[in-house]
């Protein structure tokens, strides 16, 4: 387990607060205009706020031809099954349980680590990833009958979060020569390319202007998601090792939760509550620095 400076220890704070937000946002923004295209726009509109941060920190916009292959698995696992995905999963489910679903990342991430990658997982470790699996299905305990009702939500929901689990492993061992920030903004790029695709194909006939509510979560996520989190998230994944880059935000399905329940009105359970000292467990069980012998 990696010991987080107190940098990268604000960081995830940040993280989690925006992200954790970012759930009802999403389900504002999504409940009368199409998901896709909800997306795309955000994308677009995030892509300047990328670039001005490339130019404000002086970082190159250029990546070496030799790499790209690599920038475009990076792509696929980090963005391009999350982004359209997720997002659909969000339209038919509520904000907190698609929350739930798409932070199942973190278990994901751990096993693939430990089957693919042979990342050794201490006791500790092992005990993060159970404590939040089983935050995950407490959580999950009174929606039983509402998932099986939205069974593709659910599936949609799920193998983001696995192809998510996969990126962020891939992020971790990535050897390509430039700032996160610049790897950030292509994959988004490429990303804004095939969403955008989808929508033409898939939604063209709902396209009308986004009404307030969604302009507002759109301009959210443009500059906040795309513009900020997402890249303070993959610099987090590319230099800490998985399990801390990932484990240590679950609290951000806790945030989706609570804060679908205050805003949209979506209701609670005592298993809601038990889940959040869960979380906290294994939340503690990576940022707790280890014992030296």
């Amino acid at each position: 387990m990696s010991t987080l400076s107190r940098q990268q220890l604000i960081g995830l704070v940040f993280i989690t607060l925006i992200w954790g937000l970012n759930w009802p946002v999403m389900k504002i923004g999504v409940t009368d205009y199409p998901p896709l295209t909800f997306r795309v726009i955000s994308m677009w509109l995030g892509l300047p706020v990328m670039a001005l941060g490339l130019w404000l920190t002086r970082s190159p916009f250029r990546i070496p031809h030799s790499h790209w292959r690599e920038l475009f698995w990076l792509a696929v696992f980090n963005m391009f099954l999350w982004h359209p995905l997720i997002i659909v999963a969000v339209k038919s489910l509520s904000s907190g349980r698609a929350a739930i679903l798409g932070y199942s990342m973190p278990i994901f991430s751990a096993l693939l680590g430990a089957l693919l990658f042979h990342q050794r997982l201490s006791w500790r470790g092992w005990g993060g990833v159970a404590a939040a699996a089983a935050g995950v299905l407490l959580l999950l305990w009174h929606e039983v009958t509402q998932l099986a009702g939205h069974p593709m939500g659910v599936l949609y929901a799920l193998i983001s979060a696995l192809a998510w689990a996969m990126g962020v492993q891939l992020m971790r061992r990535t050897t390509l020569p430039v700032p996160t920030l610049t790897i950030s903004f292509w994959m988004t790029v490429m990303t804004a390319v095939l969403v955008s695709v989808l929508a033409l194909l898939l939604e063209r006939p709902q396209w009308t202007t986004p009404p307030p509510a969604t302009w507002g979560a759109i301009v959210f996520n443009a500059v906040l998601i795309f513009g900020v989190v997402q890249t303070m998230f993959l610099s987090l994944a590319r230099h800490l090792t998985p399990v801390a880059s990932t484990l240590s935000v679950m609290l951000i399905p806790v945030i989706g939760v609570f804060s679908g329940a205050l805003w949209l009105g979506e209701l609670l359970h005592w298993q809601d509550y038990a889940a959040v000292g869960l979380m906290m467990l294994a939340i503690a069980s990576v940022l707790l620095p280890t014992r030296q012998r």
